[in-house]
């Protein structure tokens, strides 16, 4: 049912924690299915130097978290808005339909993170239009598992 990569993604993920005094935190979560992904980058210049995420839920929540970090880590903030959560899914080699949501929270968990960059440093990214970091994700939406 799940990829060697998922499993190796849960059993050792990468970039867990927290980093004190970050230039970014991100909180996304999910009532329904409990998840709750937290983000936490530093950045210099604009590209994410260092991050590290908290994850609760389950494995494939806490696998496309430590799977999104490494795609992102390295990157300019304008290109971590560009993570889609198919790209962490196909990174993983694919995730089981009903676990789709988990990499939807993955991808919102970054654009929550650059969110608060972006309004701590008066910043305007047009990826971010529209963006609620607040609102209570539903991930069971099929508009993003097509």
């Amino acid at each position: 049912m799940y990829s060697e990569k998922v499993m190796e993604h849960f059993t050792n993920p990468r970039n867990v924690g927290e980093i004190e005094n970050a230039d970014a935190v991100g909180q996304v979560g999910n009532a329904k299915c409990g998840d709750i992904m937290k983000m936490y980058l530093k950045i210099e210049g604009d590209t994410i130097i260092d991050i590290k995420f908290k994850t609760f839920g389950c494995g494939s929540a806490i696998a496309t978290s430590s799977m999104a970090t490494e795609m992102i880590k390295g990157k300019t903030v304008k290109e971590a808005l560009q993570l889609t959560n198919r790209a962490v899914a196909e990174a993983l080699d694919g995730l089981p339909a009903v676990k789709m949501h988990c990499s939807v929270l993955a991808e919102q968990a970054v654009k929550s993170a650059v969110y608060d960059y972006a309004q701590k440093n008066d910043l305007y990214f047009e990826e971010l239009e529209g963006f609620d970091p607040d609102e209570d994700h539903d991930h069971h939406d099929d508009h993003h598992e097509e």
